[in-house]
């Protein structure tokens, strides 16, 4: 090959690399460019346009507290993405974005903000996040939400419809992911989420608020004295989060059209219960309840973890309170047989809560209609 073909060679690539280069720099700028050009904003948790449902404690702070299951959060925005602020370690949230499936988040002690959503299409979407666990040993916050190319929408609309579920484990969600009843307490497999309580306030569209713990009774906890505990229900009742009497509940913030109580379990729980006080203990409280909600429907139920001569103990206890009031109604939901499965420690399986749901959300369905005609 001669001089001038070689010459002629080197000059050709040295421009298409000297091109290419000039390429690959534009495009970095490019890069660049739609990174800076990234808008983000920041909702704080008191940003009136958040919507929450459960009994929350605001204080000096912009960051509510709260212990109980079932606690939410729900917002409407545009944006490509949606991040969520948290106390680290405030444990584990179920998320709904749009109609896409749920899932589980979890704020371990490390995380601060956990990215919900990314590469969202243009237009209106909605979040919904809820509570998973029972936080009293978590101390969870919401910490506002963080959105990118958006902007926060007006709130969700507030549901007419109140309901309040006062409960024990089995309203928890205590071991429902769990597949083995000889699987023990964890928080991994605790899910509010998959309970009778919460499919029935979705199903029924409902402002709900939940006051429930592992555990605990109307005058008794889980194998308990049998003359009874100093810490139930009854004295916890009146608190915004668990074990924290310094923060009383305002309840002018929710005056429930319907209050649902699923309590006896555990004071039933082993041989030594007294019936009698139980009934006692019971009585005083709803005369509570129905100090605070003049008006309100309540339910008095029995969960599906109850059998034999504790089941008909409770049944009759219940049955006899209810006669007191016109406006107190009985529900039992029924037993398990081991058909659906366990959860963990014999608790109710998610297939079982669906039971409990289907069988719950027409008689409360009644109530309501009957409140219409």
């Amino acid at each position: 090959m001669d001089v001038e073909r070689i010459n002629y060679l080197c000059v050709t690539n040295l421009a298409i690399l000297h091109i290419m280069k000039i390429k690959y720099i534009l495009a970095s700028i490019v890069a660049v460019l739609s990174v800076s050009c990234t808008k983000t904003v920041d909702i704080p948790a008191n940003d009136p346009d958040i919507l929450y449902m459960g009994r929350i404690h605001w204080g000096d702070s912009l960051a509510p507290q709260f212990t109980y299951p079932g606690t939410t959060a729900m917002l409407n925005f545009e944006g490509k993405s949606l991040s969520m602020g948290a106390r680290p370690g405030s444990g584990q949230f179920i998320v709904e974005i749009d109609t896409r499936e749920p899932f589980k988040i979890n704020f371990t002690d490390t995380d601060s903000l956990i990215l919900l959503a990314d590469s969202l299409p243009d237009g209106p979407h909605s979040a919904r996040i809820t509570y998973a666990i029972e936080g009293y040993d978590h101390h969870p916050e919401f910490r506002g939400f963080r959105i990118t190319d958006g902007k926060i929408l007006p709130a969700p609309e507030r549901p007419e419809l109140k309901i309040e579920f006062i409960g024990n484990s089995i309203t928890c969600g205590y071991g429902i992911e769990s597949t083995d009843p000889q699987e023990g307490f964890s928080y991994e497999t605790e899910n509010h989420a998959l309970t009778y309580a919460h499919r029935t306030a979705r199903a029924l569209n409902a402002d709900y608020n939940v006051v429930a713990r592992s555990g605990i009774g109307i005058y008794r906890n889980y194998n308990g004295p049998r003359e009874g505990d100093k810490e139930t229900m009854v004295t916890e009742y009146d608190n915004t989060m668990l074990y924290q009497p310094e923060h009383k509940w305002d309840f002018s913030k929710f005056q429930p059209d319907i209050v649902c109580i699923n309590l006896g379990t555990n004071d039933t729980s082993t041989d030594n219960y007294d019936i009698t006080l139980y009934g006692a203990k019971y009585r005083d409280f709803l005369h509570h309840l129905r100090e605070i909600y003049p008006s309100a429907k309540i339910v008095l139920l029995t969960g599906s973890m109850m059998s034999g001569k504790p089941l008909e103990d409770v049944k009759g206890a219940l049955d006899r309170l209810a006669a007191e009031d016109e406006n107190i109604y009985r529900f039992d939901m029924s037993p398990q047989t081991g058909e659906f499965g366990y959860g963990g420690d014999y608790h109710p399986s998610r297939r079982q809560a669906q039971l409990m749901a289907a069988e719950l959300i027409p008689y409360l369905k009644g109530l309501v209609a009957a409140d219409n005609k």
